[in-house]
């Protein structure tokens, strides 16, 4: 029995038996080592953003916020953890894991009933604080997985359509070490269009606040404005409105022009243009290149833009539709500088019901002008326009003038149809540039809604790898076996 025994472990099958057993040993350890040398490593390392339109991934501008903290910050959850949302608490490591200034602590609101109370918050909120600034805010777990009002509307169901994590977070720290916030005035009686609900999340992200203004009743420029902003008015300034406008500028004022439908001539507001080196085309502009499916009103700018204009512009994607054209014509002064940051292709074409001048159009550009401590226009000697700050520490200020020739640029009807287009990050970069060291830090919420994969049209080649590769393999294959039948 024993001889059996020996003679059954000397076989070829038992040694190559023992071998696959040992590289099977083998295997596992070095899994179990990995296991162990990954789980140490940190969360933002070790951690792969598999998820459908890329929810935990985190942007270069928060990380680079992030990096250059110099102050603790402390993100204090009021939230039963184990019920928590699982993206919620996923982003949420990923997110402190960049900063080693982030301390992140969880406190169970049944466990402890009366945190709630003592701190003034609700459940499922997240409080961030710096003690250095003694700055706080809070962000509610309702702000990061914004539920689909629609869906409940119609469904009984709440869902959540968007998860807003990083641009909360990053919006919550920035507001809490930062010193800096904006004032932001928004001119009425005109007609203008109002702020869709994406902009005004992503100016108060910014710290800026909003407040309507409307300078026939007032007269008058509050000396707080940072920037004025006229929304694609309908109807042309009064000539006290112009002079008005025109009075600020020279003191080292900002404005923003977001051309509208204007009914009839609007003299006062081609003025302020004009004075700053712009003058309106006639009509709307189609482009021959640069459009979208052949809808030439429906236009990609090639963006220009640089330094500070350009901040987290990826593809350069913009779309405008019915967009109106502006030219670029000789300032009223040497001292000022127009630059522009959005033009249309050499095949364009201003198009009115009589005419259609060809030509390359701008639709959108930056005018800018240095003022002195006394008030006098100094000639700019820098050479990029967009990267000089608003004001500078010898007492000198910049007077500038955005326009961008379509409101389109940021109606909600556009920008939420096309989750690829960086209509709003060009948009908030021109904003923000008005304002004395800010940086636009404002990041979009990312869709939850499912993407599928879907083949709109099969061309040669998607034929070719659906149907004639596979056939030629079967086919091949097919004529081997019947070689090997045969013989």
């Amino acid at each position: 029995m024993l001889d059996k025994i020996k003679r059954l472990f000397k076989s070829q099958t038992s040694k190559n038996g023992s071998y696959s057993v040992g590289l099977i040993a083998v295997v596992i350890c070095i899994v179990v080592v990995v296991n162990m040398i990954a789980g140490q490593l940190p969360e933002n390392v070790r951690n792969i953003d598999i998820s459908d339109n890329k929810i935990y991934e985190i942007t270069k501008t928060s990380k680079k916020l992030l990096k250059k903290l110099d102050k603790e910050i402390d993100f204090t959850v009021y939230a039963e953890k184990k019920s928590t949302d699982e993206r919620i608490k996923t982003f949420l490591k990923k997110y402190a894991a960049l900063s080693d200034k982030i301390n992140v602590e969880w406190v169970d609101p049944i466990q402890h009933p009366s945190a709630l109370t003592e701190n003034n918050v609700e459940s499922d909120t997240i409080v961030i604080k710096c003690g250095d600034t003694g700055k706080s805010t809070t962000v509610a777990f309702s702000d990061i997985l914004v539920a689909d009002e629609y869906s409940y509307y119609t469904t009984g169901n709440s869902t959540a359509s968007e998860f807003d994590g990083e641009g909360q977070l990053t919006s919550a720290v920035n507001y809490v070490t930062s010193s800096e916030s904006g004032k932001l005035y928004y001119t009425t009686g005109h007609g203008e269009a109002t702020f869709s609900s994406s902009v005004t999340d992503l100016l108060g992200k910014n710290n800026m606040e909003e407040e309507e203004l409307n300078l026939m009743m007032k007269n008058e420029i509050p000396d707080d404005c940072d920037l004025l902003f006229i929304n694609a008015p309908t109807s042309d300034l009064s000539e006290t409105e112009k002079n008005t406008i025109l009075a600020y500028m020279k003191k080292g004022g900002h404005v923003f022009i977001m051309l509208g439908d204007i009914d009839g001539d609007a003299p006062n507001l081609d003025a302020i243009l004009k004075e700053y080196g712009m003058k309106r085309a006639d009509g709307y502009i189609a482009d021959m290149e640069r459009s979208y499916q052949g809808n030439y009103y429906y236009i990609f700018p090639n963006v220009t833009a640089t330094g500070n204009l350009a901040n987290g512009l990826s593809s350069g994607m913009v779309l405008l539709v019915n967009a109106h054209g502006l030219t670029l014509t000789d300032p009223s002064r040497d001292t000022i500088s127009v630059q522009d940051f959005m033009i249309t292709s050499e095949n364009a074409y201003a198009v009115t019901e009589d005419a259609q001048e060809k030509g390359s159009y701008v639709l959108g550009a930056v005018a800018t002008e240095s003022i002195s401590s006394d008030g006098e226009a100094v000639t700019n000697d820098s050479e990029d326009e967009e990267n000089t700050t608003s004001n500078s520490s010898d007492g000198t200020k910049e007077a500038r003038l955005t326009v961008v020739s379509a409101s389109s640029m940021i109606d909600s009807q556009v920008t939420d149809s096309f989750s690829s287009l960086e209509n709003l990050t060009l948009f908030m970069n021109a904003v923000s540039a008005n304002f004395d060291g800010v940086e636009n830090l404002a990041i979009e919420p990312k869709s939850l809604q499912v993407t599928y994969n879907t083949m709109q049209y099969a061309g040669p080649i998607s034929i070719l790898v659906i149907f004639g590769i596979p056939l030629v393999i079967l086919i091949y294959g097919f004529s081997r076996w019947w070689k090997r039948r045969k013989a």
